[in-house]
């Protein structure tokens, strides 16, 4: 299923970003992939839209360095490849003839590009590296040593393989990091005091970022279902070679700051967008304390246009937790966002000249230009309905696209 709208075919920048779906849980929804095509010149832009079928839960877009191959991340045990420039899939493989995993939510949700045609990624228990021109016949790297990987990046110098972890449905709190030293193939995990999903590498340094993503179980236990938390956030420096904590940031339970998605690095500042609390953040590398926000929490207008969302969204959010038992998983996600009913900005990628940030709004259904480092909005465009190109919806359904992590091609 797929569309697109007609325009110029020249286009400095590509917003590639992975779409699930309308509905509260990413983790299970649909698999897709837009890509947002954008002249800073002129102002022209188009974007085409593909769902696939077959597979679920879509959750991070990669692209080649040759910038020929996207990568579909998902939860759904497929390796999903796609052509960048068209999007029509080229590659889809079931990870389970190679290795199985102990959780449906243990999929292959990002790789790491070791080249044009070979990547990393985690399946079951290890790490594996997959040639796209023998995609069925993958090497064995070695153990990633936590209980869920997830985000993954190589560092500065291309030796270390860092990638953060989710909680796991029945080993329970990650609070780790872990790195795989290519060079090597040893494994070192590094614990933390919180879970950390998402990170980004320094541009010149192997060291990384971490970021904590706090959540908790419904009713003490389920960690699949699981609530954000309204505790304190981290952000943590890490050197890669050492497996050591460098410096860390601690943000208050009342900052704006729960449930981070992109993570990119300026020259100056670590730039992290938050689908809970609805704000970009960006953190003074300098002094790794001082920070600044946009806030992307929607007026009352707003959130009284994006009704569906809202309805759909509180309907999930009852089949995950019994309003008795879990009434304080409710009022905790109340103060995440801040009193809205939606979520918000899970994609957000800076150009290789830091002169603008791309953004993608997933409860407002809403993509956003920001001149860097200003942070002053040079486009915004309110994307099409689910309905339009998925077939049988009708007009009263939650219209989300879906936006989850993203990727951007602009000039080299």
């Amino acid at each position: 299923m797929s569309a697109s709208t007609s325009g110029h075919p020249d286009y400095p920048y590509a917003f590639h970003i992975a779409l699930d779906g309308n509905g509260l849980n990413g983790l299970e929804g649909r698999a897709g992939v837009c890509v947002f095509k954008y002249d800073p010149v002129s102002g022209r832009y188009a974007y085409k839209i593909e769902y696939y079928d077959g597979i679920a839960g879509g959750h991070a877009v990669s692209v080649s360095p040759d910038r020929r191959t996207g990568f579909l991340g998902n939860t759904g045990q497929h390796l999903v490849f796609y052509d960048a420039a068209t999007t029509g899939e080229t590659a889809r493989l079931s990870t389970l003839g190679i290795e199985s995993t102990d959780s449906s939510l243990k999929g292959s949700t990002h790789v790491a590009w070791l080249g044009a045609r070979e990547a990393v990624a985690a399946l079951g228990e290890h790490l594996w590296r997959f040639d796209l021109d023998r995609l069925d016949r993958p090497e064995r790297l070695g153990p990633h040593a936590l209980k869920l990987p997830h985000a993954m990046q190589t560092t500065a110098s291309g030796r270390y393989l860092v990638y953060g972890g989710m909680d796991h449905p029945t080993r329970g709190e990650a609070r780790e990091t872990g790195i795989f030293d290519l060079h090597t193939g040893t494994v070192r995990r590094v614990e933390l005091p919180t879970t950390c999903w998402h990170v980004a590498v320094h541009p010149r340094d192997d060291r990384f970022y971490a970021l904590s993503f706090r959540v908790a179980p419904q009713e003490g236990r389920d960690w699949h279902e699981w609530a954000m938390s309204y505790l304190k956030e981290y952000a943590f420096e890490i050197d890669a070679a050492e497996g050591r904590v460098l410096r860390h940031w601690a943000a208050p339970s009342d900052a704006p700051v729960h449930i981070n998605s992109d993570v990119c690095v300026s020259d100056r500042e670590l730039i992290y967008c938050n689908g809970g609390s609805g704000t970009i953040v960006m953190l003074d590398l300098a002094d790794f304390a001082t920070h600044r926000i946009i806030d992307e929490r929607p007026s009352v207008v707003e959130q009284l246009l994006a009704g569906r969302q809202a309805v759909r969204q509180v309907a999930d959010a009852f089949t995950r937790g019994s309003p008795g038992p879990s009434s304080r998983h409710f009022l905790g996600a109340l103060r995440v966002s801040r009193g809205t009913l939606l979520d918000s900005v899970y994609a957000c990628r800076l150009s290789a000249d830091q002169s603008l940030l791309f953004t993608a709004n997933r409860g407002l259904n809403t993509i956003t230009v920001y001149d860097y480092p200003a942070g002053t909005v040079r486009l915004r465009v309110r994307m099409p309905e689910l309905r339009e190109y998925v077939p049988g919806l009708p007009r009263w359904a939650d219209p989300r696209l879906g936006f989850h992590h993203g990727a951007l091609v602009g000039p080299r």
